[in-house]
């Protein structure tokens, strides 16, 4: 990361670690569009987190295909979100992205803080109580540069169909609204 994104960004990371402190073992959803620097500013959160890191999941890990981020993120409540926040081992059906079908499960136990990053990522966690809600955007030239270059060509074929279904989930939920940390990265 480079000096200046992470100046960009300490604010909003400590203002997630002042707002984790108060909790057991805190959930944390980033969400925005594909390219807005959510993957960077959870890795920022973790390298930075006091003590025992969280568990860090890629909300993508499990959504199924192009189309498919509203099914795999509303599965991720009930089969991790839920778990996670009622102390019990939760589950990430991973989806196979190369094969484009189901993966293997990967079971997450329960007892550390988790930070859940990707598109989708407040659907997840709609209706977990007390959750700390990060939103990240960026204009859509820099979020469309950012994103194919960052999967060397291998997302290009998939951009407008991607953006498309992110269009819908956000206008169908809001989700930039219910954020209680907001960056807006250039």
């Amino acid at each position: 990361m480079n000096a200046d994104r992470a100046r960009t960004l300490r604010p909003a990371v400590e203002a997630v670690l002042r707002a984790a402190r108060a909790r057991r073992h805190p959930l944390v959803l980033v969400d925005g569009p594909s390219g807005a620097g959510k993957s960077t500013f959870a890795a920022a959160l973790v390298a930075a987190w006091p003590g025992r890191p969280p568990a860090l999941v890629r909300v993508d890990a499990a959504i199924p295909g192009w189309r498919g981020l509203r099914r795999g993120a509303a599965a991720l409540g009930p089969r991790l979100v839920h778990p996670h926040v009622s102390g019990r081992v939760g589950a990430l059906d991973r989806w196979d992205w190369n094969a484009d079908r189901p993966g293997g499960t990967e079971r997450r136990p329960p007892g550390r803080a988790l930070v859940l990053e990707g598109c989708g990522a407040f659907l997840a966690g709609a209706a977990a109580p007390g959750v700390i809600r990060v939103w990240l955007d960026a204009p859509y030239a820099t979020r469309r540069d950012r994103a194919l270059e960052r999967d060397a060509g291998g997302f290009d074929d998939f951009w407008a169909e991607w953006e498309s279904d992110w269009r819908r989930y956000r206008r169908q939920s809001d989700a930039d609204r219910a954020a209680a940390v907001t960056v807006r990265l250039a």
